[in-house]
């Protein structure tokens, strides 16, 4: 470690802790961010329905997204690593995400859907390699799985709170006259019943967008990072160590069947609307997944604490189980046919450990692989073969859903998991 990486560890221990201004001002940040643009994930699968786009075009956006997001984060931690600059990145990247927001807002078809979540998805890979690296050195060793746990939970309290109040202010929504009676600004926009709930919400979505961007500038101290100008990009990636890489192929393997979320909800979306209606299934699907975000609130903490005391990567891999458990448990949803809401929210309750194991732990196991000085860098790779997968996952689970059955697109989705679970086990075995 570098003397003032040595140095911001000795500060975090003598000062506050792990527990300190930074790691707290990044959880507000990003709770807030999460406020903004999990309000979209939860009602886009309903958007879409309205404005008629198929499960295909959903997976293909996600996609899309997903993979900017992750070519995003290598070019973002690369450049951090050799300028020195992170800060005003993160901030430019929290400013996109309500940009995105808006656009998502006036789309009346794919395209502009595409253009808008992909400019959130760029913004939210421009900032993430470098958020995490900047908590990470505001810490010690010892302590960077409760600080990521803590950073984890206090980002999906957002993810909790946006998708339960866009559930909320969408049934709020439907009760506006939006016939004959519409107000004159309502007319004005052109929106009518179908359509103008869910815009609204979208809109509404921005402010929590613009208060992330206020938040991260006045909490959140960079820790001292010197530049590195003679980093360069091919030569450095080759020189990442070779376990590093070996894990990035289990994590890119196992991402491979990670589906998008998205398609979680619409899943449930889809199972419910025979029984209970389009509008009611499109709230209920909202619902759990916010009962999925708040099991992530609930065990990110904790899930950090047990991975400091018995070690990051086992605690991950028995996260990775619970994702091929995910995956298995709704394909068969699909082939039985259940349509009951506590079973579908046990499914979303294992998803909901699986991604706070994930999420916490996969950031820290890369510290543990990779030195300081290309911290950001690795940061990047890690999103990089992350967005790749997903990519891959969202485009193939969404297609394969549509031109065969939804129970071989999550059935194969299962598979690509638990392969991606083994080879990370010979990785821990190494």
């Amino acid at each position: 470690m570098s003397e003032s990486n040595n140095t911001v560890a000795t500060e975090a221990k003598q000062s506050n802790g792990w527990l300190n201004r930074t790691v707290v001002g990044a959880g507000i940040t990003s709770s807030l961010g999460d406020f903004c643009y999990e309000t979209t994930t939860v009602i886009l699968p309903g958007f879409l329905a309205v404005l008629g786009i198929p499960a295909a075009v959903l997976g293909i956006i996600e996609g899309i997204a997903d993979a900017v997001m992750s070519f995003t984060k290598m070019a973002s931690g690369y450049i951090a690593d050799k300028l020195g600059h992170r800060k005003l990145l993160v901030l430019l990247g929290y400013g996109l995400t309500p940009v995105g927001q808006a656009l998502i807002a006036l789309a009346s078809g794919w395209p502009l859907l595409l253009l808008g979540r992909v400019v959130s998805w760029f913004g939210k890979g421009l900032r993430g390699p470098l958020r995490d690296a900047i908590v990470i050195q505001a810490v010690t060793p010892e302590t960077r799985g409760r600080a990521f746990g803590f950073h984890r939970a206090a980002d999906s309290v957002g993810a909790v709170v946006g998708p339960l109040l866009g559930v909320a202010m969408l049934g709020w929504a439907h009760s506006f006259p939006w016939g004959e009676a519409a107000s004159s600004w309502m007319q004005a926009l052109d929106w009518n019943a179908d359509d103008g709930p869910f815009r609204l919400v979208l809109w509404l979505s921005v402010v929590p967008g613009l208060l992330a961007v206020l938040a991260f500038l006045t909490l959140v101290k960079d820790p001292e990072h010197s530049p590195n100008p003679a980093l360069k990009f091919f030569s450095s990636l080759r020189g990442l160590p070779g376990r590093f890489k070996r894990y990035l192929g289990a994590v890119g393997i196992f991402g491979i069947g990670d589906f998008s979320h998205s398609l979680l909800i619409l899943a449930a979306t889809q199972i419910l609307t025979a029984s209970q209606g389009v509008v009611q299934a499109v709230q209920m699907a909202g619902m759990l997944y916010v009962w999925r975000n708040v099991v992530q609130v609930a065990v990110s903490y904790p899930v950090g604490l047990v991975a400091d005391r018995i070690g990051h990567l086992p605690v991950l891999i028995a996260g990775y189980v619970l994702g091929v458990l995910t995956a298995v448990l709704t394909a068969l949803a699909f082939w039985v046919g259940i349509d009951s809401v506590p079973l579908l929210a046990g499914i979303f309750f294992i998803a909901g450990l699986y991604v706070a194991v994930q999420e916490a732990l996969e950031s820290t196991v890369t510290a543990e692989m990779v030195q300081p000085d290309t911290l950001a860098m690795s940061y990047g790779a890690l999103g990089t073969v992350n967005g790749i997968a997903k990519f891959i996952s969202s485009a193939t689970v969404g297609l394969v859903w549509t031109a065969v059955s939804p129970v071989l697109g999550f059935g194969l989705a299962a598979l690509l998991m638990a392969a991606g679970t083994m080879m990370m086990l010979r990785v821990k075995g190494n």
